[in-house]
């Protein structure tokens, strides 16, 4: 009676957590909270999740040293050469973040490229431990900054009432079953809308130019609300 009633508890308890994992990877995982952009003027965050890292950059300038040997610069990370200085945010989604990206700033889609793996599609665990137990830098070690495959969508954007350019790059991790384009080139976009999704965890950086009068609002390990945080005013 024992063995019997013990095998019914095992067996309530994997079910429970099957259906868990099922409602998690097929429902839960696909919400789309509606988001309000913010009135206050400002460049939105992309994705949600943690920012691991925020950088000025010169052209040619490292952005991070992931490790000893092993750096990333501008080029690295769009796959494309630029020429004047940078401002260069990465997000981290977990698994259990909203995986909807929205458009940083009002605009026109003026390219999307994507771009496979460099070698194989590494997995972002290291990233994922380092933010859980707050252990800086954030991005040590994670190689899939520079070698992970990537989709790259530039935004032709209007900030204070000048043209900006922005581009949102989507890292896929090794589990990703893909990376979304919701847009075509040529399409408006209105700030704070969906524009694509990466499925499972994965990480996405926006790029703009270094402007005069920037002012950036985030750090190292603050959480962010894709199309409704505040990233540069």
């Amino acid at each position: 009676m024992e063995a019997s009633r013990l095998t019914l508890v095992v067996g309530v308890l994997l079910l429970t957590l099957l259906g868990a994992f099922l409602y998690w990877r097929y429902v839960w995982f696909f919400r789309n909270p509606p988001r309000t952009p913010p009135v206050a003027e400002g460049i939105l965050s992309p994705a949600d999740g943690t920012v691991v890292y925020v950088r000025r950059v010169a052209p040619g300038e490292q952005v991070v040293v992931i490790k000893e040997g092993l750096a990333a610069t501008v080029g690295d990370i769009l796959k494309a050469d630029e020429h004047e200085p940078k401002i260069v945010i990465g997000i981290f989604m977990s698994p259990f973040d909203v995986h909807y990206n929205r458009a940083p700033l009002p605009g026109t889609i003026s390219m999307i490229r994507h771009y496979p793996a460099e070698g194989e599609n590494l997995y972002m665990g290291t990233m994922h431990l380092r933010i859980l137990l707050d252990w800086p830098p954030l991005y040590a070690g994670s190689a899939h900054i520079v070698q992970n495959e990537r989709t790259v969508t530039r935004f032709e954007g209007e900030y204070r009432g000048a043209p900006l350019p922005a581009y949102v790059v989507q890292i896929g991790s090794r589990g990703v079953n893909g990376i979304e384009s919701h847009y075509a080139v040529g399409d408006p976009v209105a700030r704070g809308a969906v524009f694509g999704m990466i499925r499972i965890g994965s990480q996405v950086d926006l790029v703009v130019p270094a402007r005069e009068g920037f002012s950036l609002k985030v750090a190292p390990g603050d959480t962010v609300r894709a199309g409704e945080t505040i990233l540069i005013e």
